[in-house]
């Protein structure tokens, strides 16, 4: 899916019918109308991916995005100096700060980009289904990556909001701008259901040149985590069964193979989220404008994230004397330290990484090329090649699923399921942890254990193997110690052990969402705590 062509298209579409700007103000009966987009099976599919491209935004996938909610202002990433991500990390946001955009990332572009997404799949699926001029089995297709995609999209609501406003409707936008919030287990029992038809419809696998296309198995995924953080420990362990007994995927022999950009589609992706280079986007240099129109204001292709990973020369080596002998050995590699640097390993991270563990160079950094770094790196996250990834312009896909994430979870499921036990639990991790160590008593280390000393392995495991992947927040709430792991946290210069309250396991809603809908405010006047 890494074209030119296909991408320009959806994005010409998208900004003229559904920009930022216009979101509360265009009636999108009017803007796509059926006998004008939805006359053909090829029109469905481009709908479809121009929804894939929403997730690509700055807010989502594609920058910082979620990133900041699910991994600052936890015990894996902080910044190397104070940036966009200090009112989440360091936990002195409130609902008016939630609507400071910088580079179109906040919580109100998150959360706008979220409902976006809704209001799009509603639409395709209401102008899909039935629709004489599509082919049925592309009916079934196209409908169930939108319940895939709106699923997804509510599943994260619920993470980040709890109750939130809910419609599975093609709803005219003066319905919507008044609804207020919905009960979360409602919204979470209609998302598992579109969750459940996605994974029942979609392809095992896509043909290379559909490849970054959700699979049923990414479907499967999101159930699983539902169902774990509901503490349906049966129903998760069952779904994630489904996928190691039923999926393509395995894991591969090594950690570096699952990071390694030219290998971006190996088999251990579940899901990853297809970027190209050279196609700008808002950011990138100049704005790409429609023709004779206004100028484009959130579509690109190029993939940022790579670049808030990799260093920033100004800031290294950490003998600064050094620097033109770092920058020389790096360009007669053909690489080159232009990234941000924003998003570095915190300092309790590298100081508790396992020193035996293979993992460990892949996520804590702290020498290259034979000079010493001022900072602690996730190379695993690196492309500092200047010919295929320069600054800001990356073609690297965006890891979202792998199926080492799912023995994980099929394992603690397994630990805490009742009749569960922890022995049987770490087979489901064995290949993982073989993987991380290079002796089989290394790895073994956390085999014979008790119940809840399996548990506690279980939170260090994830925190090891998944670094950096934008789901450790998520298990600190479901777990219920987000506050005590904080609160014993000490930053470079955030304070995040200070600032912490309870309330901030969720996010405000923004303060413009509130003066456009009073009614968000009726069932929760506090704003998820944020108004105490």
């Amino acid at each position: 899916m890494k074209t030119k062509t296909k991408y320009l298209y959806i994005f010409l579409m998208i900004c003229l019918c559904f920009s930022c700007e216009s979101f509360l103000e265009e009636e999108p009966r009017d803007i796509v109308a059926p006998e004008n987009f939805f006359a053909s099976d090829s029109d469905a599919r481009q709908a479809i991916t121009g929804v894939y491209a929403i997730y690509k935004n700055n807010s989502m996938y594609g920058q910082v995005g979620l990133d900041a909610f699910y991994d600052n202002g936890a015990d894996i990433i902080e910044p190397n100096r104070p940036g966009l991500v200090d009112p989440i990390g360091n936990y002195t946001l409130d609902e008016s700060v939630a609507d400071q955009s910088g580079q179109r990332m906040s919580v109100s572009d998150s959360w706008k980009d979220f409902y976006k997404i809704i209001l799009n799949c509603n639409i395709i699926i209401d102008r899909v289904g039935g629709n004489a001029a599509i082919a049925q089995a592309v009916q079934t297709d196209v409908i169930a990556e939108a319940r895939f995609l709106r699923g997804l999209a509510y599943w994260h609501i619920t993470t980040l909001w709890g109750d939130a406003p809910f419609y599975n409707e093609n709803l005219k936008i003066n319905e919507i701008r008044v609804l207020g919030r919905t009960d979360k287990e409602t919204i979470i029992t209609s998302l598992l259901a579109d969750l459940q038809f996605a994974q029942d419809n979609l392809k095992s696998s896509y043909p290379t040149a559909e490849r970054g296309r959700a699979s049923k198995w990414a479907a499967a995924i999101v159930m699983a985590k539902m169902y774990m953080k509901q503490k349906k420990w049966q129903l998760g362990l069952d779904k994630c069964l489904e996928i190691i007994n039923q999926s393509p995927h395995s894991i591969l022999p090594t950690y570096a193979a699952v990071f390694d950009p030219s290998n971006e589609y190996n088999a251990e992706i579940i899901w990853s989220l297809d970027f190209a280079k050279d196609i700008r986007s808002q950011y990138e240099e100049g704005l790409v404008s429609v023709a004779g129109g206004p100028l484009a204001t959130s579509w690109g292709n190029g993939n940022w994230r790579p670049s808030m990973f990799n260093p920033r020369l100004r800031d290294e080596p950490k003998n600064s004397a050094d620097r033109a002998a770092l920058s020389a050995a790096l360009t007669a590699k053909g690489e080159a330290f232009n990234g941000t640097g924003l998003q570095i390993a915190s300092k309790d991270f590298a100081a508790k990484f396992p020193l035996n563990d293979l993992r460990r160079p892949l996520n804590v950094l702290q020498n290259y090329l034979g000079f010493e770094l001022a900072f602690p790196y996730m190379p695993k996250f690196w492309n500092l090649s200047l010919d295929t990834s320069p600054r800001f312009n990356h073609s690297d896909n965006r890891l979202v699923f792998r199926l080492a994430d799912v023995k994980l979870m099929a394992a603690e499921c397994e630990n805490e399921r009742p009749g569960g036990n922890p022995t049987s639990a770490y087979e489901y991790i064995k290949e993982v942890r073989e993987r991380a160590y290079a002796t089989i008593g290394e790895a073994e280390a956390i085999k014979g254990l008790s119940q809840q000393q399996f548990r506690q392995a279980i939170y260090d495991e994830r925190k090891w193997e998944l670094a950096g992947e934008a789901h450790r927040k998520y298990d600190l709430v479901r777990w219920g110690i987000l506050l005590d792991v904080v609160q014993n946290l000490q930053y470079r210069f955030w304070s995040p052990n200070i600032n912490i309250r309870p309330w901030h396991v969720l996010l405000p809603i923004p303060l413009t969402e509130l003066q456009i809908n009073p009614k968000l405010l009726e069932s929760d006047p506090t704003n998820n705590g944020y108004r105490n």
